[in-house]
């Protein structure tokens, strides 16, 4: 899954009061006004931990992360003193007494709270991919202070009269088309987030804002605390049936727990496996409800009162900026645009979907003998598939080491795109973690530098669950080019020493899936940041479709060869993949699909509910779902929901994006070549480099030739095409 700390303005402070606004960067004299404004901040004190991560970053690459050199207090202290740098640049801004331009304007909003800028990027790892107490306590006190600083940058009219007044005369100044949607899409993101409100209503959207940051930081790391847990298996019967490599998993992470015998942490990653393929049912179900009630225990822990506290102050929010309910406000920015047109879709998928169920689970009862539990499903349903398409999931494990599939990924984009990825020794740069390794990323054909890539692999205590990709620095030419410091973060346990790191095929694709999302960034080519940013049920869209390569047969020839024998995986045994691709999209698509739509019910209520349990009881019984599966992401645990507004009444996107990606793969599958140079260099132009320069709607059609076609998505899942 997209984690990114999205800063209103993006570098330094240009006072461009006598640029041509329809300059496509800063005018001549920028850099000295930028230098002019870094004197001016020189005024406030700061000491050698907060300087070193407000100040630009030094080393190769053009300027690196300092990881080497952040500590909680500097962290703590860097973040205080950033939104004070961001407030003079903010200040500066809206108090020029020229009048306003494109680039005394726009540009300089473009440039202003860099400091801070780096301080988050920063702020933003250390929380979620170490997440130690310390950085926890600089989480709590920096939440609502940032909050109430993105808040008075929205809330400041001379600012907004300023946007404003650019924004309404942009045919007239002859801005371009880019700085036109830029200046437009600024003008009404601040109205959207309430810079038309009066001051009163600034007032209590202000409150708002920073009550909801408080309830987004005790959420999250509630749910990584009960993510710490481990369900202990001290006798091998415990781990009966478990393939080798899945029980020296457990057995690593029971040693670094300081157990004996065998262990499965409370993640996806380790919970999956040990409910596909443990034999003893009774474990099963003790690892299951350990995992689904994540945020749901009672105590200091339980999350149900803090989810009612943010559905309730999101209702609040959404009434003042006058929409009926959340949903409504947050979709005013995505491509489906309303909550009907999103749960159109969902409607649509949802019937074949529970149709698809009922059919697996009878095939799973007639092995059985007995019905079908939550627990049962992955362990039953990997019999039936042995039994119909005489495959074990167990058996392609050893084609898919760790490091062999990134080397794959590598592959993929090289033959695509043209990138090419180079290991940084170690030491070359800093990094946060001993584990994370560095990659150099340029152009395979004129050699040119494009950015970093760090991948963060394994698991540790108080590192958020699941998968996901951030950026540290991403792509933009307004004051000079500027390359990408991009990054993958996964779960994996680590094996014990000295034996291959295997994952299963469900792994590969999700790394894949985040390696999307890097390349997206990777291939930007925009001017401004603010542009860089695609709507949310766009973005997952270059990531879901890039999943599509794993089982493609270059990359299997390649690079995922059996462990032991360095063989490629044969092709009967792809055919047979092929073949049970959609025996469980039925749990699949209503495990995920159950979770958006709850999602989307929950923030279209009218009167938001303060029974968070009895709510998503009741929601799910509204919808007829199957007793046998959970949802995906119940709403006790539902980071995407509920650490952020980001994902919230948006987690449609994942198949509202899956549709685009269906039809996207099988224009490459018509081709008759998975890697068709000429679609690949115009899937790069036209979706991936332009980030948010043009509709992305259009930008689709140009490349399809059409309309995204739903029939795609049907296929791929199996469902019939209605």
């Amino acid at each position: 899954m997209n984690r990114r700390h999205v800063i209103v303005g993006g570098a330094g402070l240009c006072l461009l009061a006598g640029c041509d606004p329809r300059a496509e960067g800063p005018a001549d004299g920028a850099a000295a006004l930028e230098a002019e404004a870094a004197a001016a901040r020189a005024v406030l004190p700061q000491s050698a931990p907060a300087a070193a991560l407000l100040q630009p970053w030094t080393g190769p690459y053009g300027g690196v992360p300092p990881w080497d050199q952040v500590t909680p207090a500097g962290l703590r202290e860097a973040i205080v003193e950033g939104i004070d740098l961001q407030r003079a640049d903010i200040m500066a801004i809206a108090n020029n007494p020229e009048a306003p331009t494109f680039a005394n304007t726009l540009v300089a909003l473009q440039m202003a709270g860099e400091p801070l800028d780096r301080a988050l990027a920063i702020y933003g790892v250390m929380t979620q991919n170490i997440g130690s107490d310390e950085y926890q306590d600089v989480e709590t006190e920096a939440a609502p202070l940032l909050s109430a600083a993105f808040d008075e940058i929205t809330f400041n009219s001379a600012l907004f009269d300023r946007v404003k007044a650019v924004a309404d005369g942009a045919a007239k100044a002859g801005l371009s088309p880019a700085q036109t949607r830029l200046t437009e899409r600024r003008r009404d993101d601040f109205i959207r987030n309430g810079a038309a409100l009066d001051e009163a209503g600034k007032a209590e959207l202000g409150r708002i804002n920073t009550a909801l940051s408080s309830a987004f930081t005790r959420f999250g790391q509630k749910v990584v605390t009960d993510e710490k847990t481990l369900t202990h298996i001290p006798g091998e019967a415990g781990v009966k049936g478990l393939p080798e490599s899945d029980q020296a998993a457990a057995a690593a992470a029971a040693k670094a727990a300081g157990l004996k015998g065998w262990a499965i942490p409370n993640t996806r990653s380790s919970v999956d496996p040990f409910l596909t393929f443990a034999d003893d049912r009774s474990l099963r179900e003790t690892v299951w409800r350990k995992f689904v009630n994540r945020g749901d225990n009672g105590g200091e822990t339980d999350t149900n009162a803090d989810i009612a506290e943010i559905v309730r102050l999101r209702t609040e929010r959404a009434k003042l900026l006058g929409f009926a309910n959340h949903a409504e406000w947050r979709m005013q920015d995505t491509m489906a645009g309303t909550p009907a047109a999103a749960m159109s879709l969902m409607e649509r998928v949802w019937a074949p979907a529970k149709a698809r169920v009922t059919e697996e689970v009878a095939d799973m009862k007639a092995i059985a003998g007995h019905d079908i539990e939550p627990w049962d499903y992955l362990y039953y349903a990997e019999k039936v598939r042995r039994a119909k398409y005489d495959l074990d999931v167990n058996q392609l494990k050893s084609y898919f080491e760790l490091g062999a599939v990134k080397r794959g990924a590598f592959y993929m984009a090289e033959r695509l795109y043209g990138f090419v990825f180079t290991p940084l020794a170690e030491g070359t740069v800093p990094t946060f973690n001993p584990d994370v390794e560095v990659f150099e990323v340029t152009d395979k054909d004129s050699g040119r530098h494009i950015g970093l890539f760090y991948s963060d692999d394994f698991a540790r205590p108080g590192k958020s669950s699941g998968a996901w990709m951030t950026t540290y620095r991403s792509h933009s030419t307004f004051d000079g080019a500027k390359n990408v410091l991009a990054s993958n973060n996964n779960n994996f346990v680590k094996a014990e020493e000295g034996r291959p790191l295997l994952i299963s095929l469900d792994d590969a694709e999700t790394l894949f899936h985040e390696f999307g999302h890097a390349l997206h960034y990777l291939s930007s080519n925009v001017t401004y940041p603010s542009l860089g940013e695609t709507p949310r049920d766009f973005v997952e869209y270059p990531s879901q479709v890039h999943e599509h390569w794993v089982l493609s047969r270059p990359i299997l020839d390649g690079f995922m060869k059996h462990v032991e024998t360095g063989e490629a995986m044969p092709q009967a045994l792809v055919d047979r993949i092929a073949a049970s691709q959609t025996f469980i999209q039925g749990y699949a698509t209503v495990s995920y699909l159950s979770s958006a739509l709850v999602d989307m019910d929950l923030h279209t209520q009218a009167t938001p509910p303060a029974d968070i349990d009895a709510f998503e009881r009741d929601s799910l019984a509204r919808l007829g779902m199957p007793k046998e599966i959970v949802m995906r992401h119940r709403l006790p645990q539902f980071n995407h929901l509920f650490t952020s507004d980001a994902y919230s009444a948006g987690y449609y996107s994942y198949l509202w994006s899956e549709v685009m990606d269906a039809d996207t793969w099988a224009y490459f599958e018509e081709s008759g070549d998975p890697f068709n140079p000429e679609i690949a260099s115009r899937y790069k132009a036209l979706i991936l480099a332009p980030g948010n320069t043009t509709d992305r709607g259009d930008a689709y059609r140009e490349f399809r030739g059409r309309d995204p076609d739903v029939a795609a998505l049907l296929k791929v899942r199996g469902f019939p095409v209605t």
